[in-house]
């Protein structure tokens, strides 16, 4: 059953938002994918996005600054931010200002699915 809520992937490493790709589509979800956070802001698909999946360590525009700017403009998109550099310290603040969840590369499966349902099941509530 197709999910009609869209997730955007913001990261600048193609064959990683290619393999999210295929693994959301495959989860029923509509999906965009973006290589910067200033070709997402740009889009006609950043009002759509029900879910960010961000990267954390991208050039220019990080994932971190990328959820403080949508914030800031009033852009409240739950989001999931990924990185290939955990940094504990990091993820207490993230969590704190209220992203949804901060997952580690190689990204496992299972606690993907989990953030995205923590996602959506949210947004059904009154």
């Amino acid at each position: 059953m197709l999910k009609p809520s869209l997730i955007s992937i913001v990261d600048d490493d193609e064959p990683f938002r290619d393999s999210m790709r295929r693994l959301l589509r495959s989860l029923g979800y509509s999906v965009a994918v973006f290589p910067s956070a200033g070709e997402f802001l740009a889009s006609t698909k950043l009002a759509a996005t029900a879910c960010l999946v961000a990267d954390v360590h991208m050039p220019t525009v990080t994932g971190i600054d990328l959820y403080k700017q949508l914030i800031e403009n009033g852009h409240a998109i739950p989001t999931i931010l990924i990185t290939a550099y955990p940094d504990e310290g990091v993820q207490a603040r993230m969590l704190d200002l209220g992203v949804r969840c901060y997952l580690s590369k190689p990204l496992e499966e299972a606690h993907l699915i989990k953030c995205l349902r923590s996602v959506f099941e949210r947004g059904k509530q009154p």
